[in-house]
C-alpha cells in the first residue's frame, strides 16, 4: 500500500516576520531559497559541526513547519528558543501527532512534495496527522532504497557531519548562504575534499544482521549497519577503506553475510581509488 502513518513523528511551527531569517541564520537549509510546495531535509549542527538534530522543513502561512521525531520535538523547541533572543517569531508545538506519507502516484490533502525523495526519482508526499492507514515497514524500505538516512536508526545525534549522511547531496545543505550553526567545520570539509564517511546501500541474498553490526573488509571494520530491510539495509561507512577492499578484491561481511555495497546512484558519488586519493 503506498500509505504510511508515521506515528512517531511529530511537528512544530517556526512563524513570525523575522521567521525565514531566523532560520536561515541557523541551520543547514537554504531557507530563503526553500520553494513553496517542497520539503527539504536540514539540521542543526552543534559548534563542531555535528548533528545535534535533523528534520524536514517546508513553508506554511506565515512561515515553515518542521517534522521531526517525537522524542526530540521538545528539545528542540528549546534549543530553538535559546538562539531566539529579540527575533520576531513564535515557536508552537503543533497538537496533531503524527505524519501520513504517500508515494507512487497518491495524493494527500495539503499534501507537500519531499525533495530529497524527489531526487532520489521516488515521487513521495508528507503531511501533518493520519490520512491514510499504511505500514510504515513499507515507508521505511522506500527510505532505503532511495538511500536516505534517519537519524535514531542510522546514526545517532552529535555523532554525525552532514557529509556523513549525505545532506550535501539531498538539498539539506547550503554552501552559498553566510553563516550558521557549525558552518565553518562544514565548509571545511567541502572545500578540502575531507569527507570520507558517507551513507551506502547495503544488500546481501538473505536476510540483514541487526543495526549496529559490523561491516568488514576482510578482518578490518569499515562501517557499520542502520536500517535493514530483508537483505537491503544502509550504512555509514569510511568510501576510502572500501574502494581498498572493491580494488583488491577483499571481501565484504556483516556478521558473515557477504554484501555488497553501492553508494546511491542519485549522488554522483563513488568510490575512491588510491590512485585518486594521491591525486588529491
Amino acid at each position: 500500500m503506498p500509505f504510511a502513518f508515521l506515528s512517531d513523528r511529530a511537528l512544530l511551527s517556526v512563524t513570525g516576520t523575522d521567521a525565514q531569517d531566523f532560520l536561515h541564520n541557523l541551520i543547514t537549509t537554504d531557507i530563503a531559497g526553500l520553494p513553496e510546495e517542497e520539503a527539504r531535509p536540514g539540521a542543526l549542527l552543534t559548534p563542531q559541526g555535528k548533528i545535534l538534530f535533523d528534520f524536514v522543513i517546508w513553508r506554511i502561512e506565515g512561515g515553515f513547519a518542521i517534522e521531526i521525531d517525537q522524542p526530540q520535538r521538545e528539545a528542540f523547541a528549546r534549543r530553538l528558543t535559546m538562539y531566539k533572543l529579540r527575533a520576531a517569531v513564535e515557536i508552537t508545538l503543533v497538537e496533531e501527532i503524527g505524519v501520513t506519507v504517500a508515494w507512487g502516484g497518491e495524493t494527500l490533502v495539503g499534501g507537500i512534495t519531499d525533495g530529497a525523495f524527489a531526487k532520489s526519482g521516488i515521487e513521495l508526499q508528507r503531511a501533518a496527522g493520519k490520512q491514510a492507514d499504511g505500514e510504515e515497514a513499507a515507508y521505511q524500505a522506500l527510505r532505503i532504497t532511495a538511500g536516505l538516512a534517519l537519524s535514531g536508526h542510522d546514526f545517532a545525534l552529535q555523532d554525525a557531519f552532514p557529509h556523513d549522511v549525505l545532506l550535501d547531496k539531498d538539498g539539506g545543505l547550503s554552501f552559498r548562504k553566510g553563516c550558521y550553526v557549525g558552518q565553518e567545520v562544514v565548509s571545511r570539509m567541502q572545500h578540502r575534499g575531507t569527507a570520507r564517511r558517507r551513507v551506502v546501500i547495503v544488500s546481501a541474498e538473505q536476510d540483514l544482521p541487526a543495526a549496529g553490526t559490523e561491516i568488514m573488509a576482510g578482518a578490518k571494520p569499515v562501517g557499520t549497519l542502520g536500517s535493514t530491510s530483508g537483505g537491503q539495509g544502509l550504512a555509514i561507512v569510511r568510501i576510502d577503506r572500501v574502494g581498498d577492499a572493491l580494488a583488491s578484491g577483499t571481501p565484504l561481511t556483516a556478521a558473515d553475510i557477504a554484501v555488497s555495497l553501492t553508494l546511491p546512484e542519485w549522488t554522483g558519488l563513488s568510490f575512491p581509488t588510491e590512485t585518486q586519493e594521491a591525486e588529491t
